[in-house]
């Protein structure tokens, strides 16, 4: 069904929120740019003078979703001050709930095969993200001394992998997965145990 109108300036936007849609019920290369015209109420013509085409779409969406991403890392990083552990934590529980929200955006980072490196815009809104992990990790092993201290970009990436992994088979609904517990137990515990093994957090926390 065609959105609603739009005003002179954001038919971008309108295709963008289009193609989240179409997303979000035929995956990233379920669609046409015809489709995401129709879906924002537009011809086709009009499309392609914002988007060279489907990717450079799809690749504005993901854009996007970085940059609410990085928004939501960065809060869930500062409620968990000032102490490390929390914030550590709380941006891995940020991930889950990141995914939850905005699954259109979601699939168009993660799943739709736009590499980051597209444009300097996309790579630098990831980058973002990405680093509030990077900092919360550097936070954590700082009590460590530096001849013990795993390299902090590798727990980071292990923490992120972690999450990753619980999102898509625990959190999205993947075919033929279930589990008795929640994707925030899941990950919780998860990043307990992995924590306690590395020497980051004490045996009993």
């Amino acid at each position: 069904m065609p959105k609603r109108g739009y005003h002179h300036g954001n038919l971008r936007q309108a295709l963008v929120d289009a193609a989240l849609e179409l997303i979000e019920q035929k995956g990233p290369t379920g669609f046409t740019l015809s489709e995401a015209a129709k879906q924002a109420g537009v011809t086709p013509a009009a499309v392609y003078r914002h988007f060279e085409g489907r990717d450079d779409l799809i690749a504005e969406a993901a854009r996007q979703g970085y940059e609410i991403f990085a928004d939501l890392m960065e809060y869930a990083y500062e409620t968990g001050q000032p102490s490390a552990l929390a914030s550590f934590e709380a941006t891995g529980r940020a991930y889950l709930a990141f995914a939850r929200r905005h699954p259109g955006h979601y699939v168009a980072m993660f799943e739709s095969g736009i590499s980051v490196n597209r444009t300097p815009e996309l790579a630098q809104a990831a980058q973002r993200g990405f680093a509030v992990l990077q900092r919360s990790a550097d936070a954590l092993s700082e009590h460590i001394p530096p001849e013990k201290r795993p390299p902090p970009q590798m727990f980071s990436a292990h923490i992120w992998a972690m999450s990753h992994g619980v999102v898509e088979l625990f959190a999205r609904g993947a075919p033929g997965t279930r589990s008795p517990f929640t994707p925030e137990d899941l990950l919780e515990s998860g990043i307990g145990i992995y924590l306690r093994g590395l020497g980051l957090v004490p045996p009993d926390k």
